[in-house]
């Protein structure tokens, strides 16, 4: 598998504590090498050799459609 960058929008990712939860699924996906989260623009990026739809899956779990 080759390395990816997928850049996410995460809706929810509005505060500290939504931002860790984000993180944290992201890192327990198998493949993952670097994860960045900006805040401000509601973006979490995830690099490494991993299953772009897990990542996916896993942050709609994680942090997933609240309102």
């Amino acid at each position: 598998m080759a390395q990816m960058k997928v850049v996410m929008k995460v809706l929810t990712m509005s505060d500290e504590k939504t931002k860790q939860k984000a993180i944290e699924a992201a890192a327990d996906i198998l493949g993952v090498d670097s994860i960045a989260a900006d805040l401000k623009e509601q973006k979490l990026t995830v690099i490494g050799e991993m299953d772009a739809v897990a990542v996916v899956k896993k942050l709609k779990k994680a942090v997933g459609k609240r309102k």
